[in-house]
């Protein structure tokens, strides 16, 4: 049985200020609850329909409750959900910073909460590991996020940062996705640095543009106008890692 206190307590974490005061968050469905304890987030609290609490591990220190499908849906965002939910501690905030060798994001603006969930899992599929992202970037820890990123938020790590004194602090370069720049089917991008994705709509900020050291563009053979920002972003890290294959 749920208490109203404790669903109070899950449905408010659906806000931006909620989590941050609680520094908490929710996960929903049964394959990211499932990679959730696996990892190594601080779980608070698992709610689980039978079937699924049936085929996880003693969770020592973690309230366990069971819970029908009706109530996941209910607490939850999803249309339907016959697994699974979580609530899970925030890590602390830290400044990622690239190691030699290393491709990094990073995140001007991006908005969409879809957009930079999908954009972590893209991430994660490419084998970039760290993301700094604007102060002004949606929440990583909003519910769409969360989704979108399909599990992928517990093994791509994003810190929040003044993007143009950030980079001024770092010694590698700045590559940036424009309309206008270097073929991204031919651009040499070499063994390590940053590339930088803008805002769905007005693409990177002056300030970030005033600071980058190489201008990439994807040349479009069709009508469409632009590419969406995730869209832009597997397209770019897709012809990255063939260049880097391609040079070892």
């Amino acid at each position: 049985m749920i208490s109203k206190a404790k669903s109070k307590f899950i449905k408010s974490l659906k806000i931006k200020k909620y989590r941050k005061q609680e520094q908490c968050f929710v996960v929903e469905g049964r394959k990211s609850v499932a990679e959730l304890l696996a990892s190594d987030y601080d779980v608070v609290m698992v709610l689980g329909t039978p079937a699924f609490l049936s085929t996880i591990r003693p969770l020592p220190g973690v309230e366990v409750i069971e819970a029908s499908e009706s109530d996941l849906v209910s607490l939850g965002t999803f249309e339907s959900n016959d697994g699974a939910l979580a609530v899970a501690r925030m890590k602390p905030e830290r400044l990622l910073l690239p190691s030699k060798g290393e491709w990094m994001l990073a995140l001007d603006d991006i908005r969409d909460p879809g957009n930079l969930g999908t954009i972590i899992r893209i991430a994660d599929w490419y084998g970039i590991k760290k993301i700094v992202a604007s102060l002004e970037t949606a929440d990583r820890y909003n519910p769409k996020v969360i989704s979108a990123s399909m599990g992928s938020f517990l093994r791509v790590d994003l810190c929040y940062t003044d993007l143009p004194a950030y980079i001024d602090q770092i010694q590698v370069p700045v590559v940036g996705a424009f309309l206008d720049g270097d073929d991204v089917h031919t651009a040499p991008f070499g063994y390590d640095g940053i590339l930088v994705i803008g805002n769905e709509s007005h693409g990177i900020s002056e300030a970030v543009s005033a600071r980058v050291s190489k201008r990439v563009t994807i040349p479009g053979y069709g009508g469409a106008e632009s590419l969406n920002a995730a869209a832009a972003t597997a397209v770019i890290l897709d012809n990255l890692r063939r260049t880097l294959t391609g040079s070892e």
